[in-house]
């Protein structure tokens, strides 16, 4: 026999809730508010988190002077990753909307921290619209991939081999890049790619793998991918640009 607080509602769930490409037309429609409202929250936290730490000098001397390059930025990656995977973790959480919450804001501000070298060197190196271009370009892409997954319904879960052998791909060429003069315009194309799968993958996970009540965890999953596709945008764009 299985003990009976085993079928309890949990702390603060609705135990009736589906996966929102189940649920009702109106559970669904909140559920799609609350990602979405999350995800905006989460893109004007990292954008002022962003600004703030590009004004602290000590910062951005340390990361790029110390950091960038090298075993160290590998190093950062490796601590950004565990990181991700923390906060991710912390976003599913079942037991505390705090920690949801908590999950999604060390996230932010992780994100925030690994984009300022890459931010700081663009602004003393390319052109001036590099960055505004690159962030035009994210909300297109993003917009088009969103209304695709929309309109069609359709679950794009498929893709996941091909993103994984793509992956593999970028982390080859960015190893390349080490030992041979191969050109940023290449790295950051087959990055755009990746990253724009990516948004087509965790899009449509929002509607097939996650629950009406998971919107924190959704929002996070699609905050992460469309961070990585500004993240090669930008640089893609500084390299068509010189």
């Amino acid at each position: 026999m299985k003990p009976a607080d085993q079928y309890a509602p949990r702390p603060h769930y609705d135990i009736n809730d589906l996966f929102a490409i189940d649920a009702a037309a109106e559970a669904r429609a909140a559920f799609l508010r609350k990602t979405y409202a999350h995800l905006f929250l989460a893109i004007l936290s990292f954008l002022g988190l962003t600004a703030i730490f590009l004004q602290i000098d000590s910062l951005t001397e340390f990361m790029v002077t110390r950091l960038l390059g090298g075993i160290q930025w590998i190093l950062v990656l490796v601590v950004f990753m565990v990181v991700s995977w923390v906060a991710d973790r912390w976003a599913r959480s079942d037991t505390s909307i705090g920690v949801q919450y908590a999950g999604l804001a060390l996230y932010t501000v992780a994100e925030a921290l690994i984009f300022v070298p890459l931010l700081f060197i663009v602004s003393r190196f390319a052109s001036w619209d590099v960055v505004p271009v690159a962030g035009i370009m994210t909300v297109l892409v993003t917009t088009v991939i969103t209304g695709i997954v929309f309109i069609s319904g359709k679950d794009f879960s498929f893709i996941r081999p091909m993103l994984t052998v793509l992956g593999i791909i970028l982390l080859g060429a960015i190893v390349m890049s080490w030992i041979w003069p191969l050109r940023p315009v290449v790295i950051s194309s087959i990055g755009v790619a990746f990253a724009g799968g990516m948004v087509l993958y965790s899009t449509s996970e929002v509607l097939h793998n996650y629950r009406t009540d998971q919107y924190v965890a959704a929002s996070l999953s699609l905050f992460a991918s469309i961070a990585l596709l500004f993240w090669y945008l930008i640089q893609l764009v500084w390299a068509l640009d010189d």
